[in-house]
Protein backbone atom coordinates (compact mmCIF):
# COMPACT_ATOMS: atom_id res chain seq x y z
CA UNK A 1 0.00 0.00 0.00
CA UNK A 2 1.14 3.10 -0.93
CA UNK A 3 0.93 6.56 0.94
CA UNK A 4 -0.27 9.31 -0.42
CA UNK A 5 0.27 13.12 1.50
CA UNK A 6 -2.43 15.48 1.12
CA UNK A 7 -2.54 19.18 2.40
CA UNK A 8 -5.80 21.13 3.23
CA UNK A 9 -6.43 23.35 5.51
CA UNK A 10 -9.71 23.85 7.62
CA UNK A 11 -11.30 27.34 8.50
CA UNK A 12 -7.41 29.14 8.47
CA UNK A 13 -6.44 27.47 5.24
CA UNK A 14 -3.50 25.71 6.90
CA UNK A 15 -2.49 22.20 5.19
CA UNK A 16 -3.03 19.73 7.70
CA UNK A 17 -4.05 16.13 6.42
CA UNK A 18 -3.37 12.66 5.38
CA UNK A 19 -4.73 10.15 3.25
CA UNK A 20 -3.78 6.51 1.82
CA UNK A 21 -4.37 4.64 -1.38
CA UNK A 22 -5.04 1.24 -1.98
CA UNK A 23 -6.51 -0.92 -4.83
CA UNK A 24 -7.39 2.52 -6.93
CA UNK A 25 -9.20 3.99 -4.25
CA UNK A 26 -7.67 7.09 -1.53
CA UNK A 27 -8.86 8.33 1.90
CA UNK A 28 -8.75 12.36 2.01
CA UNK A 29 -10.05 14.08 4.56
CA UNK A 30 -12.26 17.32 3.32
CA UNK A 31 -12.81 20.71 4.38
CA UNK A 32 -15.26 19.49 7.01
CA UNK A 33 -12.99 17.28 8.59
CA UNK A 34 -14.90 13.94 7.31
CA UNK A 35 -13.03 11.11 5.56
CA UNK A 36 -13.96 10.26 2.40
CA UNK A 37 -13.07 7.79 0.61
CA UNK A 38 -12.43 8.59 -3.38
CA UNK A 39 -11.00 6.87 -6.45
CA UNK A 40 -7.15 7.27 -7.41
CA UNK A 41 -8.25 8.73 -10.90
CA UNK A 42 -10.94 10.97 -11.36
CA UNK A 43 -12.43 11.52 -14.97
CA UNK A 44 -16.46 12.09 -14.12
CA UNK A 45 -17.02 15.09 -11.51
CA UNK A 46 -19.87 17.22 -10.22
CA UNK A 47 -20.06 20.32 -8.23
CA UNK A 48 -22.97 21.33 -6.42
CA UNK A 49 -23.88 24.54 -4.71
CA UNK A 50 -22.47 28.03 -4.96
CA UNK A 51 -18.68 28.22 -6.72
CA UNK A 52 -18.40 24.31 -6.86
CA UNK A 53 -18.39 24.74 -10.71
CA UNK A 54 -16.66 27.87 -10.86
CA UNK A 55 -13.51 25.95 -8.73
CA UNK A 56 -13.61 23.57 -11.80
CA UNK A 57 -13.04 25.80 -14.36
CA UNK A 58 -10.61 27.58 -12.68
CA UNK A 59 -8.64 24.02 -11.99
CA UNK A 60 -9.24 23.06 -15.86
CA UNK A 61 -11.51 20.49 -15.48
CA UNK A 62 -14.39 21.48 -16.99
CA UNK A 63 -13.70 18.42 -18.95
CA UNK A 64 -14.83 15.95 -16.37
CA UNK A 65 -18.23 17.69 -15.69
CA UNK A 66 -20.72 15.85 -16.56
CA UNK A 67 -23.89 17.69 -15.04
CA UNK A 68 -24.91 20.45 -13.56
CA UNK A 69 -27.39 22.46 -11.62
CA UNK A 70 -30.36 23.76 -13.20
CA UNK A 71 -29.19 27.74 -12.01
CA UNK A 72 -25.57 26.94 -14.01
CA UNK A 73 -27.13 26.53 -17.16
CA UNK A 74 -28.44 30.44 -17.17
CA UNK A 75 -25.46 32.78 -18.18
CA UNK A 76 -24.28 36.16 -17.04
CA UNK A 77 -21.14 34.42 -14.66
CA UNK A 78 -17.72 34.52 -16.51
CA UNK A 79 -17.14 30.93 -16.31
CA UNK A 80 -20.24 30.16 -18.14
CA UNK A 81 -19.04 32.58 -20.74
CA UNK A 82 -15.99 30.88 -21.15
CA UNK A 83 -17.11 27.51 -20.98
CA UNK A 84 -20.84 27.96 -22.78
CA UNK A 85 -20.78 23.97 -23.51
CA UNK A 86 -21.57 23.66 -19.68
CA UNK A 87 -25.01 25.46 -20.48
CA UNK A 88 -26.19 21.75 -22.77
CA UNK A 89 -24.58 19.47 -19.63
CA UNK A 90 -27.54 17.28 -17.92
CA UNK A 91 -28.91 18.80 -14.93
CA UNK A 92 -28.94 17.39 -11.68
CA UNK A 93 -30.99 18.86 -9.94
CA UNK A 94 -31.94 22.58 -8.17
CA UNK A 95 -29.49 25.04 -6.76
CA UNK A 96 -27.21 24.13 -3.30
CA UNK A 97 -28.95 20.80 -3.14
CA UNK A 98 -29.05 19.22 -6.70
CA UNK A 99 -31.59 15.65 -6.76
CA UNK A 100 -30.04 12.56 -5.82
CA UNK A 101 -31.52 10.32 -8.86
CA UNK A 102 -30.47 12.73 -11.76
CA UNK A 103 -26.90 12.77 -9.97
CA UNK A 104 -26.85 8.96 -10.04
CA UNK A 105 -27.73 8.90 -13.29
CA UNK A 106 -24.75 10.45 -14.34
CA UNK A 107 -22.31 8.30 -12.73
CA UNK A 108 -20.01 10.67 -11.35
CA UNK A 109 -16.91 9.44 -9.53
CA UNK A 110 -16.99 12.29 -7.03
CA UNK A 111 -19.32 15.11 -5.53
CA UNK A 112 -17.74 18.03 -4.88
CA UNK A 113 -20.41 20.57 -2.78
CA UNK A 114 -19.90 23.91 -1.12
CA UNK A 115 -22.03 25.53 1.51
CA UNK A 116 -22.43 22.43 2.89
CA UNK A 117 -22.51 20.83 6.79
CA UNK A 118 -21.29 17.42 7.74
CA UNK A 119 -24.64 16.21 8.05
CA UNK A 120 -25.59 17.37 4.70
CA UNK A 121 -22.88 15.81 3.04
CA UNK A 122 -23.16 12.07 4.42
CA UNK A 123 -27.06 12.10 3.70
CA UNK A 124 -26.00 12.85 -0.05
CA UNK A 125 -23.16 10.66 0.16
CA UNK A 126 -25.39 7.92 1.81
CA UNK A 127 -28.29 8.67 -1.16
CA UNK A 128 -26.15 8.38 -4.18
CA UNK A 129 -23.59 5.54 -3.01
CA UNK A 130 -20.90 8.98 -4.18
CA UNK A 131 -18.07 10.25 -2.50
CA UNK A 132 -18.91 13.90 -0.98
CA UNK A 133 -16.23 16.12 -0.92
CA UNK A 134 -17.16 19.30 1.33
CA UNK A 135 -15.96 22.55 0.58
CA UNK A 136 -15.52 25.87 1.85
CA UNK A 137 -15.69 28.86 -0.15
CA UNK A 138 -16.01 32.19 1.58
CA UNK A 139 -12.97 33.72 2.51
CA UNK A 140 -13.26 35.08 6.04
CA UNK A 141 -11.10 38.51 5.70
CA UNK A 142 -9.02 39.98 2.40
CA UNK A 143 -6.91 36.72 2.82
CA UNK A 144 -7.61 34.23 0.16
CA UNK A 145 -6.44 31.21 2.52
CA UNK A 146 -10.01 29.31 2.24
CA UNK A 147 -9.58 29.88 -1.34
CA UNK A 148 -5.65 28.58 -1.52
CA UNK A 149 -6.77 25.55 0.52
CA UNK A 150 -9.75 24.36 -1.78
CA UNK A 151 -8.02 25.03 -4.99
CA UNK A 152 -5.39 22.17 -3.16
CA UNK A 153 -7.75 19.88 -2.08
CA UNK A 154 -9.51 19.93 -5.15
CA UNK A 155 -6.14 19.49 -7.27
CA UNK A 156 -4.50 16.80 -5.70
CA UNK A 157 -7.93 14.66 -5.82
CA UNK A 158 -7.97 15.75 -10.05
CA UNK A 159 -4.20 15.07 -10.57
CA UNK A 160 -4.57 19.25 -10.99
CA UNK A 161 -2.13 20.31 -8.79
CA UNK A 162 -0.13 22.29 -10.25
CA UNK A 163 -2.41 24.37 -12.14
CA UNK A 164 -4.24 25.06 -8.40
CA UNK A 165 -0.31 25.96 -7.40
CA UNK A 166 0.04 28.44 -10.65
CA UNK A 167 -3.37 29.73 -10.19
CA UNK A 168 -2.65 30.63 -6.54
CA UNK A 169 0.85 32.01 -7.11
CA UNK A 170 -0.48 34.27 -9.61
CA UNK A 171 -3.38 35.92 -8.05
CA UNK A 172 -1.19 36.11 -4.93
CA UNK A 173 1.04 37.68 -7.07
CA UNK A 174 -1.68 40.45 -8.26
CA UNK A 175 -3.16 40.90 -4.70
CA UNK A 176 0.76 42.14 -3.47
CA UNK A 177 1.18 44.08 -6.31
CA UNK A 178 -1.55 46.23 -5.95
CA UNK A 179 -1.03 46.38 -1.97
CA UNK A 180 2.42 47.38 -2.60
CA UNK A 181 1.79 50.21 -5.31
CA UNK A 182 -1.31 51.69 -3.14
CA UNK A 183 -0.35 51.20 0.45
CA UNK A 184 2.29 54.37 0.54
CA UNK A 185 0.02 56.98 -1.41
CA UNK A 186 -0.87 59.39 1.24
CA UNK A 187 -4.54 59.42 2.56
CA UNK A 188 -4.44 63.41 1.50
CA UNK A 189 -4.07 61.31 -2.01
CA UNK A 190 -7.24 58.93 -1.54
CA UNK A 191 -10.37 60.22 -1.93
CA UNK A 192 -13.43 58.69 0.42
CA UNK A 193 -15.39 55.84 -1.79
CA UNK A 194 -18.63 54.28 -1.68
CA UNK A 195 -20.15 51.13 -3.28
CA UNK A 196 -23.49 51.05 -4.30
CA UNK A 197 -26.18 48.37 -6.11
CA UNK A 198 -23.75 45.33 -4.58
CA UNK A 199 -25.98 42.16 -5.61
CA UNK A 200 -26.15 39.92 -2.79
CA UNK A 201 -29.35 37.39 -2.96
CA UNK A 202 -30.37 38.93 -6.04
CA UNK A 203 -30.42 43.13 -6.76
CA UNK A 204 -30.47 46.13 -5.10
CA UNK A 205 -30.44 49.77 -5.44
CA UNK A 206 -27.94 52.11 -4.17
CA UNK A 207 -28.25 51.72 -0.61
CA UNK A 208 -26.54 47.97 -0.76
CA UNK A 209 -23.16 47.85 0.22
CA UNK A 210 -19.96 45.93 1.41
CA UNK A 211 -17.43 47.03 4.18
CA UNK A 212 -15.60 44.32 3.14
CA UNK A 213 -15.39 44.94 -0.48
CA UNK A 214 -12.19 43.32 -1.53
CA UNK A 215 -11.75 45.40 -4.45
CA UNK A 216 -11.29 48.26 -2.38
CA UNK A 217 -9.74 46.39 0.26
CA UNK A 218 -6.71 44.98 -1.96
CA UNK A 219 -6.14 48.83 -3.30
CA UNK A 220 -6.27 50.39 0.08
CA UNK A 221 -9.70 52.56 -0.94
CA UNK A 222 -10.92 54.66 1.89
CA UNK A 223 -14.62 52.55 2.05
CA UNK A 224 -16.70 54.61 4.10
CA UNK A 225 -18.20 51.77 4.74
CA UNK A 226 -14.96 50.26 6.57
CA UNK A 227 -16.51 51.15 10.39
CA UNK A 228 -19.40 49.00 9.71
CA UNK A 229 -16.66 45.48 9.70
CA UNK A 230 -17.17 45.17 13.36
CA UNK A 231 -21.56 44.25 12.61
CA UNK A 232 -20.85 41.97 9.98
CA UNK A 233 -19.27 39.08 8.50
CA UNK A 234 -16.79 39.07 5.41
CA UNK A 235 -19.21 38.44 2.26
CA UNK A 236 -21.97 39.95 3.96
CA UNK A 237 -24.01 42.91 2.18
CA UNK A 238 -25.69 45.59 3.79
CA UNK A 239 -28.88 47.54 3.16
CA UNK A 240 -28.22 51.07 4.41
CA UNK A 241 -30.71 53.64 5.42
CA UNK A 242 -29.93 55.90 2.15
CA UNK A 243 -29.85 58.95 4.83
CA UNK A 244 -26.18 57.45 5.73
CA UNK A 245 -25.06 58.36 1.95
CA UNK A 246 -25.42 61.80 3.01
CA UNK A 247 -23.88 61.70 6.23
CA UNK A 248 -20.69 59.54 4.71
CA UNK A 249 -20.73 62.17 1.82
CA UNK A 250 -18.29 59.93 -0.64
CA UNK A 251 -16.10 61.95 -3.44
CA UNK A 252 -16.55 58.56 -5.73
CA UNK A 253 -18.85 56.19 -5.87
CA UNK A 254 -18.87 52.69 -8.00
CA UNK A 255 -21.90 51.12 -8.50
CA UNK A 256 -22.56 47.48 -9.25
CA UNK A 257 -23.76 47.31 -12.54
CA UNK A 258 -26.19 44.71 -11.82
CA UNK A 259 -28.43 46.80 -10.02
CA UNK A 260 -27.89 48.95 -12.38
CA UNK A 261 -31.46 50.15 -13.12
CA UNK A 262 -32.30 49.85 -9.15
CA UNK A 263 -29.79 52.58 -8.69
CA UNK A 264 -30.87 54.89 -11.81
CA UNK A 265 -34.63 54.43 -9.90
CA UNK A 266 -33.14 55.51 -6.86
CA UNK A 267 -31.74 58.21 -8.54
CA UNK A 268 -34.87 59.36 -10.17
CA UNK A 269 -36.67 59.51 -7.00
CA UNK A 270 -34.34 61.03 -4.42
CA UNK A 271 -32.92 64.06 -7.25
CA UNK A 272 -32.42 66.74 -4.47
CA UNK A 273 -31.09 64.03 -2.07
CA UNK A 274 -28.12 62.98 -3.99
CA UNK A 275 -27.71 66.65 -5.77
CA UNK A 276 -26.03 67.35 -2.36
CA UNK A 277 -23.38 64.52 -2.33
CA UNK A 278 -19.73 65.30 -3.17
CA UNK A 279 -19.73 62.81 -6.21
CA UNK A 280 -22.66 63.36 -7.99
CA UNK A 281 -21.38 66.66 -7.82
CA UNK A 282 -18.72 65.98 -9.56
CA UNK A 283 -19.74 63.30 -11.83
CA UNK A 284 -17.64 61.16 -10.11
CA UNK A 285 -19.91 57.67 -10.48
CA UNK A 286 -18.38 54.66 -12.18
CA UNK A 287 -19.28 51.39 -13.34
CA UNK A 288 -18.33 47.90 -11.81
CA UNK A 289 -19.28 44.45 -12.88
CA UNK A 290 -20.90 42.03 -10.55
CA UNK A 291 -18.93 39.76 -8.44
CA UNK A 292 -21.61 38.16 -6.49
CA UNK A 293 -23.35 35.75 -8.22
CA UNK A 294 -23.66 32.04 -6.64
CA UNK A 295 -20.85 33.13 -4.72
CA UNK A 296 -17.39 34.76 -5.30
CA UNK A 297 -16.28 35.56 -8.99
CA UNK A 298 -12.97 35.41 -7.75
CA UNK A 299 -11.16 36.78 -11.38
CA UNK A 300 -13.88 39.59 -10.84
CA UNK A 301 -13.01 40.60 -7.97
CA UNK A 302 -9.26 41.36 -9.21
CA UNK A 303 -10.58 42.65 -12.04
CA UNK A 304 -12.80 45.30 -10.47
CA UNK A 305 -9.62 46.44 -8.22
CA UNK A 306 -7.18 47.15 -10.93
CA UNK A 307 -9.64 49.43 -12.37
CA UNK A 308 -10.61 50.84 -9.25
CA UNK A 309 -7.27 51.43 -8.08
CA UNK A 310 -6.91 53.47 -12.16
CA UNK A 311 -9.98 54.76 -11.17
CA UNK A 312 -9.15 56.36 -7.35
CA UNK A 313 -4.81 56.80 -8.43
CA UNK A 314 -4.52 57.42 -11.79
CA UNK A 315 -0.87 59.14 -11.51
CA UNK A 316 0.12 55.76 -9.89
CA UNK A 317 -1.67 53.41 -12.57
CA UNK A 318 -0.96 55.62 -15.71
CA UNK A 319 -0.33 52.27 -18.00
CA UNK A 320 -3.61 49.99 -16.74
CA UNK A 321 -5.23 49.76 -19.46
CA UNK A 322 -8.91 48.02 -17.13
CA UNK A 323 -9.91 46.04 -19.92
CA UNK A 324 -6.74 44.57 -20.92
CA UNK A 325 -5.65 43.73 -17.84
CA UNK A 326 -9.40 42.39 -17.14
CA UNK A 327 -9.00 39.84 -20.14
CA UNK A 328 -5.53 38.93 -18.81
CA UNK A 329 -6.86 37.73 -15.39
CA UNK A 330 -10.13 35.99 -17.04
CA UNK A 331 -7.77 34.12 -19.40
CA UNK A 332 -5.51 32.97 -16.60
CA UNK A 333 -8.48 31.68 -14.21
CA UNK A 334 -10.69 30.68 -17.35
CA UNK A 335 -8.99 30.23 -20.28
CA UNK A 336 -10.28 32.87 -22.15
CA UNK A 337 -11.01 36.52 -21.95
CA UNK A 338 -14.33 37.56 -20.95
CA UNK A 339 -14.38 40.75 -20.85
CA UNK A 340 -16.63 42.20 -23.77
CA UNK A 341 -18.78 39.32 -22.93
CA UNK A 342 -19.03 40.97 -19.61
CA UNK A 343 -19.11 44.47 -21.30
CA UNK A 344 -21.99 43.17 -23.76
CA UNK A 345 -24.17 41.86 -20.23
CA UNK A 346 -23.63 44.40 -17.91
CA UNK A 347 -21.84 47.33 -19.26
CA UNK A 348 -18.17 47.98 -19.44
CA UNK A 349 -15.73 49.74 -17.21
CA UNK A 350 -16.59 53.42 -17.67
CA UNK A 351 -18.64 56.36 -16.10
CA UNK A 352 -22.28 55.26 -14.59
CA UNK A 353 -24.34 57.05 -16.99
CA UNK A 354 -27.46 58.24 -15.16
CA UNK A 355 -29.50 61.16 -15.82
CA UNK A 356 -27.18 64.24 -15.62
CA UNK A 357 -29.99 66.97 -14.20
CA UNK A 358 -29.09 65.31 -10.90
CA UNK A 359 -25.89 67.48 -11.05
CA UNK A 360 -25.73 70.57 -8.79
CA UNK A 361 -24.90 73.53 -11.37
Amino acid sequence: MGLLMFGCGQEDGDSAFQGHSSDGIRQVKDMLGREVTVPAHVDRVIGIGPGALRLLVYLEAEDRVVGVEELERRTGRPYIFACPELQDKPTIGPPFTGDAELIVARKPDVIFKTYTTKGEAEELEKKTGIPVVGLRYVNEGPSWRVLDSALSLMGRILDRSDRAKALTRYYQRLIDTLALRTRAIPQSEKPRVYLGGLSHRGTHGINSTSPWYESFVFVNARNVAAPLKKNYQNNEGVLLDIEQLMQWNPQVIFIDRAGRELVKKDFREHRAFFSHIRAFQKGQIYGVHPYNWYSTNYATVLANAWYVAKVLYPSHFRGTNPAQKADQIYQTFLGQGVYRQMEKQYGGYGPFRYDSTLKSE
